[in-house]
């Protein structure tokens, strides 16, 4: 490896990491705060926040890596030629595509890597992610029992503390009202003060009561009058235990969610698109069997070529046919054959609405499972497009650091992204076939990337403001003359 080759990997690495953590850190935040209610108030650990950060960054990785590739590449020629390093190395006869190579290898692999990333690694990632979330959402809140008012998080009971002392654990004037018998508040229970804490790694919660009452309404015999009747009974010392089970966050099974399309690889997501084409068509092929028996003409015709074909005799059909026909013709009156047709033509139309939505329904699917596949490829080559305009882009405007490149590599992604979200809503609605909706993003900007390529590989300077200046003086130095011309004419 050649000294400039080094000079180029070593510019490059260094912003590359920098923007990749950036880039990971800012959607991972953006992400997490969608979820931010979901924490709040559950007493979660750090490992379980921990892993869910881990699982997500996997996740963020092959989306940010082609805007990572992007504002690195600039970034590195910007300074490249910001310094006139790219002038010297043009001077000694080393042209700009000989100094792209090297770089450009570089990010074919990013490629490679990013696609075997996003189908080996990230599946695996977001089914883990994304079960763990639901179990962080089926988690009840932590015990937090606040003053004044009935907290009913145990089940089966509602207690209300009047006062909390500072150290969290001496209380003053409790109220516990049972529910467990389901009759009602006829169980209530008033202490002057107790005490509370867990137990048993947080498995239970203990509340110890200090001079206490009982109430217990007593049970109403089969056939007599409501009682009204308290059974009264005081107490120095009482303790109860509440089981905390129904607080800890509980594992479920993986495979539940196993069937998500973000948690599918390539292989995966081709048997669940052939899987929905076959019901597809399996669809088509069944809805002239669920219509032919509301007509009486038009597709029993239909069924007696089918049976013609198989060699059966229709014959003694056809005349019970016309028999029913004329007999239903003579029996029944006008109102009575027109109220049949309508109720006839009400099922068809029942039937063919509900099959196509099925049909619609299959086929958008369908582009989903789709889509997600051909995101996993355009990813990929995304990181080899965005190179090819972000490198000749830093040659041509020759502007290293954060200020300009940053800029550029903002507006090329919202393009990006913009005609990425247009092309993947079209596919899904089936306004163009799938393949051109995802690839119509990288197809564009790879014309784009090679114009860019082009002017840098001529020294062009269509990024500085003096070319246009000079394109105007010319236009007014131009005007001008035959601006004089003419009035010397109609003089």
């Amino acid at each position: 490896m050649k000294k400039i080759d080094k000079l180029v990997l070593q510019s490059f690495f260094g912003p590359f990491i920098l923007t990749l953590s950036v880039l990971v850190f800012i959607f991972l935040v953006q992400q997490l705060l969608q979820y931010l209610d979901e924490f709040m108030g559950k007493g979660l650990s750090y490992l379980v926040f921990a892993e869910l950060v881990f699982y997500f960054s996997l996740h963020i990785i092959p989306m940010v890596l082609p805007l990572a590739t992007l504002l690195a590449s600039l970034i590195t020629f910007g300074n490249l030629g910001e310094h006139h390093e790219l002038t010297a190395m043009k001077s000694s006869g080393i042209s700009l595509i000989r100094v792209l190579t090297p770089l450009f290898m570089v990010v074919v692999c990013f490629a490679v890597v990013s696609f075997w990333f996003n189908n080996s690694i990230v599946p695996k990632a977001n089914l883990d992610a994304y079960s763990l979330l639901y179990d962080i959402r089926q988690t009840k809140p932590a015990l937090d029992i606040k003053e004044g008012a009935f907290y009913g998080g145990i089940p089966n009971y509602s207690i209300k503390v009047n006062h909390k002392f500072p150290d969290g654990r001496t209380l003053k004037d409790v109220i516990i009202y049972d529910h467990s018998g389901r009759r009602g508040n006829k169980q209530v229970i008033l202490a002057d003060s107790g005490q509370m804490y867990t137990f048993d790694k947080g498995n239970f919660l203990a509340f110890e009561l200090f001079k206490g009452v009982r109430y217990h309404e007593l049970p109403t015999r089969e056939g007599a009058r409501p009682s009204e009747e308290f059974l009264k009974s005081k107490f120095k010392h009482s303790k109860m235990i509440f089981s905390l089970e129904s607080f800890n966050m509980d594992t479920t099974d993986k495979n539940l969610f196993k069937s998500n399309k973000i948690m599918r690889n390539v292989t995966e997501l081709n048997k669940d698109i052939d899987s929905l084409t076959r019901k597809r068509k399996d669809l088509e092929a069944r809805v002239l069997k669920y219509i032919s028996p509301y007509y009486l003409y038009h597709m029993r015709d239909r069924t007696i070529d089918t049976l013609l074909n198989e060699g059966t005799k229709v014959v003694s059909l056809l005349k019970t046919w016309k028999k029913e026909l004329d007999t239903t013709r003579y029996k029944k009156s006008q109102a009575v054959i027109y109220k049949d047709a309508f109720n006839r033509a009400s099922n068809v139309k029942t039937v063919v609405v509900n099959r196509t939505k099925q049909w619609q329904q299959t086929i958008k699917d369908r582009n989903i499972f789709a889509i997600e596949k051909h995101r996993k490829y355009t990813n990929a080559v995304a990181c080899i497009i965005m190179f090819l305009i972000g490198a000749p882009l830093g040659a041509i405007i020759k502007k290293g650091g954060l200020g300009m490149p940053i800029i550029i590599s903002i507006i090329f992604f919202i393009i990006f992204y913009l005609l990425s979200m247009t092309g993947e809503k079209w596919a899904k609605d089936s306004m163009v076939p799938v393949a051109y909706g995802m690839w119509g993003a990288n197809f564009i900007l790879f014309w784009v990337g090679l114009f860019f390529l082009r002017q840098a590989k001529n020294d062009s300077r269509i990024l500085e403001a003096d070319m246009y200046r000079i394109y105007w003086d010319k236009f007014i130095r131009n005007f001008k003359p035959k601006s004089k011309k003419k009035s010397e004419v109609k003089a």
